[in-house]
């Protein structure tokens, strides 16, 4: 009986390598799985064109996958299991832009390769023009990342480096939003874990640089945000410009994002910005699609800001999906469609979008027409909202929320505790809002202790009864 990597192999030798080393990476590295998971989903649409002797006019992955879906070469079910390997590859490039966790990312890989397999199953008698054969998945193993470390060490292999220096940088990116939400939380000063592998990470990209560009761009990185301790912004901006030159997508990302910002040593100059967003654009990197999407936006030229929005939400960048449905609810550079705007609005909350969150959830909460009414749903978001945007209005609408039994339950205390956050960190505008919430949450509070006679709800109410007592 095969095993799944020789029925990937059988189905599609280039496609087995893929296949094979994303599924070694599951362990050590769910990054580079992901990303690699991406490149065969990327491949596997030329292999589905070629069958059908299909030409793409577009590289963009999700413009590949509508085009098979339209040209009925793949059914509904497949169109959406390769839109579901784009997103998971997606999110492998930028794991910490997720809010997702060490242990969620080697699960969102796991998951990702066997929805690949179970893909070039369902494929396998369309391309092949035969029953798929038996086969056996077998286990995930941890041999990647010992032998990623041994040949980055005992071999001084730039490539190994390279990856070493990635798989710890993501790590410590995760940690330190983690962190960071912790420490707003508990108000304590915690030590932080992130600090030692970004200072490995910093030392394995400084080892690799000077061999290959995608490393010398890390360590451009790790310069200007002083992974290794102080920060050299001069010396991070110039391997970022020597990588752009070299032809790194990131790179070039980068830097046309500095030419239309400016920065320590780039003066804006928005031709520049236009040369390497769109340089970067033509090779796939979303947030490079938005940010040119931005400059044409800045110059009110909406049909082509919505081109490169739309491009870089199609690609899976929530930021992007947040202002394409914006634009699509205000009409600009497209025409007015309410319904394609709460979709994307949607899709941008459901990876982690924080603006799209706060307003998804307060439509679930106030909208009785919105698309989609879950209250489960509605408290995730805002939570997450309050967790890691620090996000004022979202305090508000929870407390709200939790004080008028919204949720299916009542919390005087949750409700307390986020009032008097939201007024700790509020502007003027929102203390104003805040004030009659105040009040009227302490009135509730001494209405319900005069009446009830229960002791565990005395002890509610007079703990949230602290809570709004306190000048702080």
């Amino acid at each position: 009986m095969l095993s799944d990597i020789e029925l990937v192999s059988q189905f599609s030798h280039d496609l087995g390598e893929d296949y094979r080393v994303a599924k070694s990476y599951v362990r050590d590295v769910p990054t580079q799985a992901l990303l690699h998971v991406r490149s065969f989903t990327h491949r596997l649409t030329d292999k589905l064109a070629a069958s059908q002797q299909l030409v793409f006019d577009s590289p963009n992955l999700y413009d590949r996958i509508e085009l098979l879906n339209r040209q009925r070469v793949i059914n509904v079910r497949l169109t959406r299991a390769l839109h579901r390997l784009r997103s998971d590859g997606n999110r492998g490039a930028h794991p910490e832009k997720y809010h997702l966790t060490a242990e969620a990312l080697e699960q969102l890989a796991e998951k990702a390769i066997e929805r690949l397999i179970k893909l070039v199953e369902a494929l396998y008698p369309l391309l092949c023009g035969e029953p798929v054969p038996e086969y056996r998945f077998e286990p995930f193993d941890a041999f990647a990342g010992r032998d990623l470390c041994y040949r980055a060490v005992m071999e001084n292999d730039p490539q190994a480096q390279y990856l070493v220096g990635m798989s710890l940088k993501t790590r410590a990116l995760m940690q330190k939003e983690q962190e960071q939400a912790l420490r707003d939380e508990t108000e304590l000063e915690l030590e932080p874990q992130s600090e030692a592998n970004f200072k490995q990470a910093a030392h394995w990209f400084a080892l690799a640089a000077s061999h290959l560009p995608e490393a010398n761009y890390e360590h451009g990185v790790s310069l200007l945000h002083g992974y290794a301790g102080k920060a050299d912004v001069a010396a991070g901006e110039s391997a970022i410009i020597a990588a752009a030159e070299a032809g790194v997508v990131n790179a070039m990302a980068l830097l046309g994002y500095f030419y239309l910002v400016g920065s320590e040593q780039i003066s804006i100059d928005t031709q520049l910005a236009y040369r390497y967003l769109q340089a970067a654009a033509d090779g796939e990197q979303s947030e490079a699609m938005a940010n040119l999407g931005v400059l044409y936006y800045q110059q009110a030229n909406y049909a082509q800001a919505f081109h490169y929005i739309s491009s870089a939400a199609q690609a899976g960048f929530p930021h992007a999906q947040y202002h394409l449905a914006l634009m699509l609810a205000r009409g600009e550079g497209c025409e007015a469609d309410t319904l394609a705007s709460e979709q994307w609005m949607a899709e941008a909350a459901e990876q982690g979008q924080l603006d799209a969150m706060l307003h998804c959830a307060q439509q679930m909460l106030n909208n009785e027409n919105a698309l989609g009414n879950d209250f489960s749903l509605a408290e995730r978001y805002l939570r997450e909202a309050v967790k890691y945007g620090h996000s004022v209005p979202a305090m508000i609408e929870l407390s709200i929320a939790l004080a008028d039994g919204i949720l299916g339950r009542i919390d005087v205390v949750g409700s307390a505790a986020l009032l008097k956050m939201a007024r700790q960190r509020g502007n003027d505008r929102e203390r104003e809002v805040i004030a009659p919430l105040w009040e009227s949450l302490a009135l509730q509070i001494d209405k319900v202790l005069s009446v009830t006679q229960d002791v565990e709800e005395q002890r509610a109410l007079q703990r949230a009864q602290e809570l709004l007592s306190d000048p702080a």
